[in-house]
């Protein structure tokens, strides 16, 4: 150390040793990096490839779809009265669908959370089931149960002369929004119960309020921001929600901004689609971002409890028990296993109406689910487009969640952040981005436009798989490596990849899961021989054929639960 003290001291004056920075060893080039988070080694070079990556899946397309907004001439469109109607009917069906979500979700947690009702652990998994079916199936599945042939409103026909309830219309657009969103509620809620300390509703026990005031004045107070945060959420993800609306809303002309869209690229009724649908997309954009800096504000004003060790006692129901048990298991088995019943009862039908009967069971319409025009080539595109949506999504997600988590740079927030915001952006959104950019890059009418679109959308799900167990995991094992000699890429590569691979392999089954059965972005990028699983059964479903989409529906809820069912199992 002294013989080199000595050399750099003995340079000239002025020199810098071929301009390294004295005393340092590096270039001002080096250390103005170093400065700004990024180091010239291999750590850097990996930091700089998954920022092109994030600038290339998240800020190109966003914008591109600003850009188009600001010079297009697309804004005169937006006082059009098709677009103010669909722009009514978009806002208020997420608006009244997110609120009721709230309510029945929150109102489940509580329930299967805090109360001693029979069955909790059974009745939660069911209610969290209608999350693990696409929208659009579970739409076709209603329609199986309520649609005006359907077997309900035909015995009440017969009984009162009038049906029970047709779906169709923005009451069932609504309903069925619902149905697909309380569980996102119920999940946040409940996390939030459980960290809510359990002394305070023992302190107000004894200081002479009942179980029922405690819960109420107590607890369900302090769950209003995480209520807020699923509000927030739902909303935004119901606002162009293209499936629900397509089928339920369509036949009674109930138009939303997802189907407005679909019908300008579709038709071209409209000068201008794409400045048009961009206009449209920029509305949709700042609603959601709107949405989410009200959230990140309340959440930095929101007082932290710490949960303690000791679980709250369960409010007993007492002879309410089981009225309350059996009430709750109807209605989570109404809204969860009745719609499948009645999906596969209808595939297995050979046309609309028959009754079910020994004589009438069939695979025909099966047969010709599969055998439809399209099928095989639907099948095999969802499976690459979802195959390689996985595993770009799982090498991605799987980097940026350990760099933002186990090294230190200014931009990790920022890296992290951009990576988290295609949750807060609706679908269609992305999809017009990717539309608009498609030309330039040379995958217009292709089916990698597709592909990119599922990695704008898909590839949070991974980064967040990745960064919630490494956040809670120690780094000594990452500085004994560092000790023994490793260096930073290597210690990481080792160590923090390799505790994240498990995380990273259930996030890439879950972005495939998703990608294989996906419709809003599909049906936006649709072009000749590009059609995906989801496609072909929208098409199925507005061509008639009703029992054979129905029986590919089927195949895609039970391959799906199943699937879902894998990756719960898969260790983290």
């Amino acid at each position: 150390m002294a013989s080199s003290s000595n050399t750099l001291t003995r340079l000239p004056a002025g020199s810098t040793g071929s301009g390294r920075a004295r005393g340092t060893g590096r270039t001002p080039g080096e250390t103005s990096m170093k400065r700004a988070g990024l180091r010239l080694d291999g750590l850097g070079a990996v930091r700089v490839a998954l920022w092109c990556a994030v600038a290339a899946l998240i800020l190109v397309p966003i914008a591109s779809i600003l850009a188009l907004a600001a010079t297009g001439g697309g804004w005169s469109a937006l006082g059009d009265p098709d677009v103010l109607g669909a722009a009514g009917n978009s806002l208020v069906s997420a608006a009244v669908s997110g609120v009721l979500a709230v309510v029945v979700g929150s109102a489940l947690a509580v329930l299967l959370e805090r109360t001693d009702v029979p069955g909790r652990r059974a009745l939660r998994l069911l209610a969290l089931s209608p999350m693990l079916m696409p929208p659009f199936v579970g739409a076709i599945a209603w329609l199986s149960l309520l649609g005006p042939s359907a077997a309900v409103n035909t015995f009440w026909m017969e009984r009162f002369g009038a049906p029970l309830w047709n779906l169709y219309g923005g009451d069932g657009v609504i309903f069925l929004l619902t149905l697909h969103s309380y569980p996102i509620a119920m999940m946040i809620v409940t996390a939030s119960l459980r960290r809510i300390p359990a002394d305070l509703e023992q302190a107000a026990r004894i200081a002479g309020s009942s179980a029922p005031r405690a819960l109420w004045e107590v607890t369900t107070p302090l769950l209003r921001p995480a209520m807020l945060s699923s509000f927030t959420l739902i909303a935004v993800s119901n606002l162009a929600d293209f499936g629900i609306p397509s089928i339920i809303g369509l036949p009674e002309r109930y138009i939303t901004l997802s189907t407005l869209v679909y019908r300008y690229l579709q038709s071209g009724t409209v000068d201008d689609p794409l400045a048009v649908v961009s206009a449209i997309g920029f509305v949709l954009l700042a609603i959601a971002l709107l949405g989410v800096v009200v959230d990140l504000l309340r959440a930095r004003t929101r007082v932290e409890l710490d949960a303690q060790a000791g679980a709250p006692a369960l409010l007993p129901l007492g002879r309410a028990r089981v009225p309350v048990g059996a009430l709750t298991a109807v209605a989570v088995l109404a809204v969860t296993v009745l719609p499948l019943i009645t999906l596969a009862i209808q595939s297995l039908l050979p046309a609309p109406g028959v009754p079910l009967s020994l004589e009438t069971i069939t695979l025909a319409s099966f047969e010709r689910a599969l055998s439809a025009s399209g099928t095989l080539t639907g099948i095999g595109n969802s499976l690459m487009l979802a195959t390689l949506a996985a595993l770009i999504c799982g090498v991605l997600g799987l980097g940026i969640g350990t760099f933002v988590t186990r090294t230190r740079a200014r931009s990790n927030p920022v890296l992290l952040g951009l990576s988290l915001l295609p949750q807060a952006i609706p679908g269609l959104v992305i999809a017009v981005a990717w539309l608009v950019i498609a030309p330039k890059i040379g995958l217009y009418n292709t089916p990698w436009l597709i592909l990119c679109a599922y990695l704008t959308s898909f590839l949070a799900l991974v980064v967040q798989s990745v960064h919630a167990p490494l956040s809670a995991t120690p780094t000594t094992a990452e500085e004994a490596a560092r000790i023994s000699g490793a260096s930073r890429l290597r210690a990481l590569w080792d160590i923090s990849c390799r505790m994240a691979v498990p995380a990273a392999i259930s996030g890439a089954i879950l972005v495939g899961l998703t990608a294989v059965r996906e419709l809003t972005l599909s049906v936006l990028l649709l072009s000749p021989g590009s059609q995906t699983l989801g496609v072909v059964i929208f098409n199925l479903q507005q061509a008639g054929a009703y029992n054979a989409s129905s029986a590919l529906s089927l195949i895609v809820a039970l391959v799906g639960l199943a699937g879902l069912g894998l990756t719960a199992r898969t260790p983290r």
